[in-house]
């Protein structure tokens, strides 16, 4: 299988093509579909390729113990953790709501199912590909009905081993080939030293024939950007409007000129990260000609004279003489015309080799 498929409609992730970029929009909407909509346009403007969301069916995702326990974080919406959640949770139809929007203005969107039940809707919701969170990544009866949607997904690995991505990889390769994997670490925010951005590298040594991504949590965007140098095709970062908000997310997510210039800066690195062949390029002719240097005579050279390395030296010089990565291949040959000392030996006055 070739290292690239098309992740979304008309857009084709891996081999040569451009970092995709998701805005992990989550839950830090507030349970507010104006703010989902602003922050889906945000994503747009700010050049983002896909806004993504979290959807869950809550009596799936969570067993009745756990919806019904007390939640008084500073963070909650609600007396009991399902309270909090079914704050946060939009419905079947204010998703189509949202899709039908983010259509409009022309980006992507989908969302992480958080159950099957979940996957099931987004499927339904037709998204062009299915998101696997971190969380989600060692279920592998999930997994495995999620893979038989025939959509293409991008799986996040925080909290995994290397042993249970190899056992993910199995399991998405028999039923599929259009998959990536996103290099993540599940803290909120995550400190520097916990990102290990090495994993990328063993993952690309790994399975060589997926694309490999990254998914941050940390604040700011310098990890991201290096991300991309190392070879990340798809780069996912939580977004907010606004930092200060209630929520756990808002802290580790990027506002609106971060994401902006997390964008530009990435699409920079992918213009500089260019071509691997090293060669003159025409952009260096101009220091060339200014401050290239020739091999140039040390001494007065008479017509006829056997050349020798200490005749000659490399300084800049006009006319531009030999090159002086050439200099040792002119010892042993004879000048056809006088070179006085400091004038450039050029290639017409050399001859053949004195044998």
């Amino acid at each position: 299988m070739p290292l690239e498929f098309e992740l979304c409609p008309g857009r084709p992730i891996g081999g040569p093509h451009p970092c995709f970029i998701i805005a992990e929009i989550g839950q830090n909407h507030q349970g507010d579909i104006d703010i989902a909509k602003k922050m889906i346009r945000m994503a747009k403007e700010c050049g983002a390729d896909c806004a993504k969301f979290q959807k869950s069916e809550l009596e799936y995702r969570f067993n009745k113990a756990a919806l019904e326990r007390p939640y008084t974080s500073q963070h909650s919406w609600g007396a009991t953790y399902g309270d909090h959640k079914r704050h946060l949770e939009f419905s079947h139809e204010q998703y189509r709501e949202l899709a039908k929007y983010a259509q409009e203005i022309g980006i992507f969107l989908t969302a992480s199912g958080m159950d099957e039940m979940a996957v099931e809707f987004l499927h339904e919701l037709n998204v062009p590909f299915l998101k696997v969170a971190s969380l989600d990544t060692n279920n592998f009866p999930y997994l495995e009905k999620a893979a038989k949607k025939g959509r293409p997904m991008v799986i996040s690995s925080g909290m995994q081993s290397m042993e249970i991505m190899r056992k993910v990889y199995k399991i998405m390769k028999a039923t599929s080939t259009k998959f990536c994997f996103l290099q993540c670490t599940s803290a909120y925010p995550l400190e520097a030293e916990d990102v290990n951005l090495r994993v990328i590298t063993e993952y690309q040594k790994e399975f060589p024939d997926i694309p490999i991504g990254y998914s941050g949590h940390e604040t700011g965007i310098v990890i991201s950007i290096a991300a991309v140098a190392m070879g990340a095709k798809v780069v996912e970062r939580h977004v907010t409007l606004d930092k200060t908000w209630k929520g756990n997310d808002h802290q580790a997510s990027l506002e609106p000129d971060e994401l902006r210039e997390l964008v530009r800066s990435i699409r920079t690195v992918e213009k500089a990260l260019g071509s691997p062949l090293k060669q003159f390029l025409p952009c260096e002719a101009v220091c060339h000609s200014k401050l290239g240097k020739s091999v140039v005579a040390k001494v007065n050279i008479p017509a006829g004279t056997v050349l020798t390395i200490d005749m000659m030296t490399v300084k800049v010089a006009v006319p531009k003489g030999v090159e002086p990565s050439n200099i040792f291949n002119l010892v042993g040959k004879k000048v056809t015309a006088n070179i006085g000392a400091d004038e450039s030996i050029t290639e017409d006055v050399i001859g053949k080799h004195s044998s």
